[in-house]
């Protein structure tokens, strides 16, 4: 016969675990990260929906055709607040063109484009920045007019600094001190340097990071500075690319990255920091290799994996909400199309992890493919907007793109329809899950 003793004893050791998985769970969910700081806690998406304003504002400064070298189209879509007020929008391949409206040469009710010019193909610059008032509403286009015709506000690059072709997409932008502990302030804008690919890399082939300086309130663009240079890497698909968010928290900026494999659908994030004022300052520059902060880029060790059900998409934003850390991707990993129909989060208490997810799902609206199939319409790189978070939720853009057939980019498509090529608008809700 079993002693009473014992049986207690086993029953208390198994309440006593009990107690310390319920402890250590609720430290999970609930983890201060500072002194005095708000508690880290679980969050998932809780609701969306449409943030409508922002869209129609968008789509009738693109429809105006008071000027023809100014923004009608774009992705990218990262914005900054300017010190006066004002915002700045961020925006990778541009349309400059005329837009008529229906209908359009395929009889269809859209608005389409036309070249500026007259005849032949809309015109097409890598990269553009377009001024916007306190409300976000567009009303000014920032491009560099040259005697060839209008070109991206970031110059190519020169033959002797890369490959024929090569080109600048800006990606997050911040203001800070010139230097540290300065009055004066100035803008930086983190670009990704591409060159011409093909295959995996019919969007371009990534080669490196550079922080672009621009002084304030002009706006004037003062110099562009290579950070951790990923060129020497024979793989294309190993080269990080840094900026797709930047977020400043203490003393810090930090900034994500992402590689593109070409052989899995899902890429890995990457984490760099550095101290504020010094983001032109390739010196400054630390990488998390996954114990401690390296000068080497090449030590950098990813934050979140592709482990086949986790895992980024080619872009993807990282905000703070409360005192938790929260990432919004492209559900690459989830498999069946929802790399390019849906939206997923992670959450974590510090900034290079653990990530906890995917959580909760997006399926934002998106418009019907003018050939009829709605799966060849994309929605990617959602970007979060904290500065027009309120009462409503957190303002999340994404952009809109169709695909030609496998390999090929539709041109001729988000010509027809100038709705497929141009942001939209959420507010997301999020949770405690």
């Amino acid at each position: 016969m079993r002693s009473p003793v014992g049986r207690v004893s086993r029953r208390t050791a198994a309440l006593a675990a009990l107690l310390v998985a319920a402890v250590a769970a609720a430290l999970l969910v609930a983890v201060p990260t500072g002194r005095n700081a708000a508690p880290c806690t679980a969050r998932t998406i809780a609701s969306w929906t449409p943030e409508t304003r922002l869209t129609h504002a968008f789509a009738r400064y693109g429809n105006d055709n008071s000027r023809l070298d100014d923004w009608t189209g774009g992705d990218g879509t990262h914005s900054v607040r300017l010190p006066d007020g004002r915002t700045l929008w961020l925006f990778s391949d541009t349309f400059l063109d005329r837009i008529q409206p229906p209908p359009n040469p395929k009889g269809q009710p859209h608005y389409w484009r036309t070249r500026a010019t007259g005849g032949g193909p809309p015109g097409l610059i890598r990269n553009s920045l377009v001024l916007a008032g306190r409300s976000g509403r567009p009303y000014d286009t920032l491009i560099r007019r040259t005697p060839a015709g209008p070109a991206g506000y970031f110059p190519d690059l020169p033959r002797s600094a890369g490959p024929a072709g090569a080109w600048r997409w800006p990606v997050a932008a911040r203001v800070e001190p010139r230097t540290p502990g300065s009055s004066v302030r100035v803008l930086r804008v983190l670009l990704w340097n591409r060159a011409p690919g093909t295959g995996p890399w019919l969007f371009g082939e990534p080669r490196t990071t550079e922080v672009a300086t621009l002084s304030l309130p002009r706006l004037r663009l003062e110099r562009v500075t290579t950070v951790g240079d990923r060129t020497p890497a024979a793989d294309p698909g190993t080269r990080v690319l840094y900026g797709t968010a930047a977020v400043r928290y203490g003393r810090h900026t930090y900034v994500y990255g992402n590689d593109a494999p070409a052989d899995r659908p899902a890429g890995r994030a990457y984490l760099a920091r550095v101290p504020a004022g010094r983001l032109a300052d390739p010196r400054a520059w630390r990488y998390w290799d996954g114990h401690g902060w390296r000068t080497d880029p090449e030590r950098a060790a990813p934050v979140l994996r592709n482990d086949g059900r986790r895992g980024v998409g080619s872009a993807f934003t990282v905000v703070r909400d409360g005192g938790t850390w929260v990432l919004f991707t492209m559900d690459a990993a989830g498999g069946g199309g929802r790399g390019l129909a849906t939206f997923t989060s992670y959450w974590s208490c510090t900034a290079q992890g653990p990530w906890h997810g995917p959580n909760g799902e997006v399926t934002p609206p998106r418009p019907p493919d003018p050939a009829g199939s709605p799966e060849r319409t994309a929605v990617y790189n959602p970007q979060a907007h904290p500065e027009f978070t309120g009462r409503a939720g957190l303002l999340l853009s994404y952009d809109v793109n169709t695909l030609g057939p496998p390999g090929t980019a539709a041109t001729g498509a988000v010509n027809d329809d100038v709705s497929l090529y141009r942001p939209r608008f959420l507010r997301v809700r999020l949770t405690t899950g």
